[in-house]
This record gives C-alpha cells, structure tokens and sequence, in this order.
C-alpha cells in the first residue's frame, strides 16, 4: 500500500475586515489578557458608527447621542494627529 504524502501544514489566515479597520489583530496571552494592535476607544468609535443597538432605538434622543459621539470622535482624532 503506498503513503499518502504529507500534508503541509496551512499557515494561520487572517481574517476579512472592514476597511477602517484593516491590520486589526486580537490576541488572548497565557494570563486570559486581550492584546490588540488597535486602541479600545477606536475599536468603540467603529462599533458606535456602524453598529445598531438595539437597546436604544427607542429613545427619542438618539440622533443627538450620535452628533455628539461623532463630535468626540473628531476631536480625539484630531489629538491623535497631533501625537
């Protein structure tokens, strides 16, 4: 009976990501610590823009809750420029 040939071993894939947000990796150490290459505050700026919650689809302010994230958004991108 003859061997099958070894399979190479496939190295590990990166996952599709949205555009704004390519290059983002996550990782979980040894101690059950998230590393990430991107900052949490963007990662939440991302999520705030283009994700719906459900829980506030109710409240009559949310348009305003939105101008006023997209006003923060501007103003930490603008510091983010300066550094």
């Amino acid at each position: 009976m003859a061997k099958k040939p070894a399979k190479k071993p496939q190295p590990p894939q990166k996952p599709r990501v949205n555009k704004e947000l390519e290059g983002f990796d996550i990782e979980i150490n040894s101690f059950g610590e998230i590393k990430t290459a991107y900052d949490i505050d963007k990662i939440n700026q991302f999520l705030n823009r283009t994700v719906d919650d459900k829980k506030l689809r109710h409240r009559d302010d949310l348009d305003e809750l939105k101008r006023h994230q997209g006003e923060e958004e501007r103003n930490l991108d603008s510091e983010d420029s300066k550094d």
